[in-house]
């Protein structure tokens, strides 16, 4: 394992935002491993792909989320059920934001529209209301074949695009065309497909993208996948992690040296950090992107997640477009999920992208460009639809689905508060307010012989302290690392997704370990 670990590291380091970073160490029992080509020429077959000569960006890019703790985590899991005993008798997750992985029950009409459309036999079945099955009925018209087992445009089916148009619109108060609606298989899927557009070499510099730092890692990932340039602005952590104008300033001043700026990407509310931009912070972000001509990428797949009372969610579009000229000219793209919000539905890959001020040319080629996946996938898409086509006052399922719903986003406000209460109550813990979003971002004192000893490990002090909190507890998280922080800080991520009862034990759980931790090393 330690030879494996040597060669992990000797695969080089790289920089995301100001933070060094280094390929994930590889473990005997791990999904991710490095071998080095020496190792390769003992074998009895030669390999024609190797480590040596595999593309280099995916040897460098990482994803914190699912890097190494999590790994580490399911061998932990494996080895409760071997009957290996350990200090905990389960592994708590709280590193993603999987809602329905710890607790949270599917909404009854989305779930309901779902079996109709895969087994349109029950249309027939008395049990199931009739709004859901008008609502299956109406997306299996828009399927060829009236199956959801068949393509469906690339775009994604007409009527979903075409509500979720209308969603837009009622939203953000200025119309919305249906045909700048493309869906996709989660908006991660739909980030990727516009990011590849910017993919463009000037003078021999690299096309570069602004990401907030902390960044939620698909970013830093997709930007090294693409062999582009990472340029990070940090955000203003002691001002609740505020964006400010001169920080953006100093980013691409800085950043024009070595690559050519195309785009900034905005994640509101915020990932990990949990904030909501103001509306003021945005038109500031949209003057600047102006100036500077870049693409404007919105990241607003939290716009249902707002806890706190002061906080108030405006879209991109919404913005940008009561501005005026000349910003109402400029391109945008805005992402939606339903892996988020009160839904949850993070496995059924469903989200939209809407890209407007496209030129005409572009716009072509993007569609040609996503039509080479040949469609997003449907049941995706379905569930989409119960999202953006929300049912009306009268429907027979609209107080089931309001109850639901209320009853989702309250508990996540309460849990909002009751993590920022817990963690500010640690000694030499501090945490903003988690004004939305579904995760917590405190930061840590850590003591000076703990930062030696992570060094010693050659692990960044936050890694440290997160695989300390998992191997003792069986708590995970993702360490700071993984999303970025201003050097010299310590951080970790959480997800406040755990149901009530389960995060009252997780926190106290941190409690006692942080205190046992920073006594270890004081």
């Amino acid at each position: 394992m330690n030879n494996l670990r040597q060669l992990a590291l000797s695969a080089g380091k790289g920089v995301m935002g100001g933070v060094v970073t280094r390929p994930y160490l590889s473990r005997v029992s791990s999904q991710w491993s490095i071998i080095s080509h020496s190792r390769l020429s003992d074998m009895s077959c030669s390999k024609c792909l190797t480590v040596d000569n595999m593309n280099p960006c995916i040897k460098k890019m990482e994803y914190a989320v699912r890097g190494p703790l999590v790994i580490r985590a399911g061998e932990i899991e494996k080895e409760l059920k071997e009957g290996k005993k350990k200090p905990f008798d389960r592994v708590i997750r709280a590193n993603i934001g999987d809602c329905h992985a710890v607790g949270q029950t599917p909404i009854t009409f989305i779930r309901q529209v779902l079996s109709l459309v895969t087994y349109p036999a029950l249309l027939s079945d008395p049990k199931f209301p009739k709004d859901a099955k008008e609502r299956a009925e109406t997306i299996l018209k828009g399927c060829r074949g009236s199956s959801v087992g068949s393509y469906t445009d690339s775009a994604g089916i007409e009527v979903i695009r075409k509500h979720c148009a209308e969603y837009i619109t009622n939203r953000d108060g200025t119309p919305s065309d249906w045909q700048n609606i493309i869906l996709g298989d989660g908006a991660s899927n739909a980030i990727k497909s516009v990011m590849k557009l910017l993919i463009c070499d000037v003078d021999g510099k690299k096309a570069g993208v602004m990401v907030p730092i902390p960044q939620y890692p698909l970013y830093s990932a997709t930007i090294c996948e693409f062999n582009m340039h990472l340029i990070g602005y940090y955000l203003d952590e002691a001002n609740n992690w505020s964006l400010n104008l001169s920080e953006l300033e100093r980013a691409i001043s800085e950043a024009k040296k070595s690559c050519n700026p195309r785009a900034i990407v905005i994640i509101n509310p915020g990932n990990p950090t949990g904030q909501v931009l103001t509306r003021k912070n945005i038109e500031e972000v949209i003057k600047f992107a102006h100036k500077e001509n870049l693409f404007l990428l919105a990241d607003e797949v939290y716009q249902h997640n707002i806890y706190d009372p002061n906080s108030k969610f405006f879209s991109f579009k919404k913005v940008l477009m009561e501005m005026g000229p000349p910003y109402n000219e400029m391109e945008l793209a805005s992402f939606m999920s339903c892996s988020k919000g009160f839904m949850g539905e993070c496995g059924l890959r469903g989200g939209y992208c809407e890209i407007i001020n496209l030129d005409p040319d572009v716009r072509t080629m993007y569609i040609k460009s996503i039509s080479a996946m040949l469609c997003p996938n449907t049941i995706g898409q379905t569930t989409l639809d119960c999202v953006v086509n929300p049912l009306k006052k009268g429907d027979p399922s609209y107080e089931l689905f309001q109850k639901e719903k209320s009853h989702v986003l309250n508990s996540l406000k309460e849990r909002a508060k009751m993590v920022y209460e817990a963690f500010n109550a640690c000694e030499g813990m501090s945490c903003n307010v988690v004004q939305g979003a579904m995760y917590a971002f405190p930061q840590i004192k850590l003591p000076p012989k703990a930062i030696e000893k992570a060094k010693s490990l050659n692990q960044d002090p936050s890694e440290f302290y997160a695989f300390q909190l998992l191997e003792q507890t069986g708590v995970c998280i993702v360490p700071g690392s993984g999303f970025g922080q201003v050097e010299g800080t310590y951080h970790f991520r959480t997800t406040i997704l755990p149901q009530t009862e389960e995060l009252k034990h997780m926190l106290n759980i941190f409690k006692t370990f942080h205190e046992k931790f920073v006594a270890e090393y004081k």
